[in-house]
This record gives structure tokens, C-alpha cells and sequence, in this order.
């Protein structure tokens, strides 16, 4: 009787440990909810930007003419792009190598994918927002920009291009743009 009586004392004692250890655990778990939930709602985690996807053509920032690639003040590069059944536009996107890139983009009309393959890029452009991501492409090369969200019957065909040059000839052929015009293109 004295050994039952000992394996059960054993027994309640671990049972005790475990069901600490579980509410400790849950504890710690509802504690990081609230925690990150207050912090985000003080803090979101991204800057959330939004345009108006039945003008974007006409007047802003995502005019035809801003569109592509721009060199910024400080040397990085800013790419603008607009998705919309069943294309990107621009269709081929030209970027110098070694560079701070910015990507900016948003749909006029639908959710589209936006993927750059061989790329941690990947995101979907919603009408009314504006995505943005950051990055540097370390050497040349083609990569395909597919979008990958069904935006419609002709979602198969939705595709476009990235093309990582040089820095030194990317910047020659920014110098030599008109003052009016921002957009470098992959064809001349």
C-alpha cells in the first residue's frame, strides 16, 4: 500500500509540472497576441498607401509617362508599374545591376499576381493600394514577371519581363533621355 501510495504522489506531481508548463505556455501565447495586436494597431508593420484606380491613367504618379524605370536624386532606381487584364505595363521592365531598386505598383482593375521569377519578389497588386518592395538585383540576367493571382480568361497570357543590365550602361542611357520623358525602355 505505501508503494502506491508513493507512485501515486509521483504521478500528481509530474501531472502538476505538465499542466504548469501548459498554462505557462498558453499564457506566454496570449501574451504575444496582445502585445504585437496593441503594437500594430499603434504601428502597422507597413506603410499602406492607396490611389485611385479609375484615374491612374490620368493624372499621378502612375501615368503612362512615369512609368518604367527612373533614377532617383540619390542613385537608386524607382520602377513604376500598373497591372491590368491582361498585361503589365510597362512589358519589359529595364534595371541597372547593383543598385537600391524601388518597386512601386498597384491594378486598375483586379488582383494581380506580381512575381519576378529567380526573385524573393512576390506579392499581389490590389486595385486602390500601392505595393512596395526593395531590392538589388547582384548580377545580369532575364527574369520572367508572370502573374500568378487568375485575374480572367486571359490570365495565362500575362506576362512580362525583367532585364537586369550593367549600372554603367543603364545610367548612359538615363543621361541620354529627353529632360521630359523618366521612362527607360528595353527596346530603343
Amino acid at each position: 500500500m505505501a508503494m502506491n501510495s508513493s507512485s501515486h504522489d509521483v504521478a500528481e506531481r509530474v501531472e502538476r509540472r505538465w499542466a504548469t508548463l501548459v498554462i505557462v505556455i498558453i499564457l506566454v501565447l496570449i501574451g504575444m497576441v496582445v502585445y504585437t495586436g496593441l503594437q500594430w494597431a499603434m504601428m502597422p508593420p507597413s506603410r499602406v498607401e492607396t490611389v485611385r484606380p479609375e484615374t491612374l491613367h490620368v493624372s499621378g504618379e502612375f501615368i503612362e509617362s512615369n512609368l518604367g524605370s527612373a533614377v532617383e536624386p540619390d542613385g537608386s532606381v524607382t520602377v513604376r508599374i500598373v497591372a491590368q487584364q491582361y498585361s503589365f505595363t510597362p512589358q519589359c521592365l529595364l534595371i541597372p545591376a547593383n543598385t537600391p531598386i524601388t518597386f512601386r505598383a498597384t491594378s486598375s482593375d483586379v488582383v494581380h499576381g506580381f512575381l519576378i521569377t529567380n526573385t524573393n519578389i512576390n506579392s499581389m497588386l490590389e486595385p486602390g493600394y500601392i505595393a512596395t518592395f526593395r531590392t538589388t538585383f547582384n548580377q545580369t540576367g532575364e527574369h520572367l514577371m508572370p502573374c500568378h493571382e487568375f485575374c480572367g480568361v486571359g490570365h495565362q497570357g500575362m506576362w512580362a519581363h525583367v532585364k537586369v543590365i550593367d549600372r554603367a550602361a543603364f545610367m548612359q542611357m538615363a543621361e541620354s533621355m529627353p529632360a521630359n520623358s523618366r521612362r527607360l525602355s528595353c527596346v530603343k
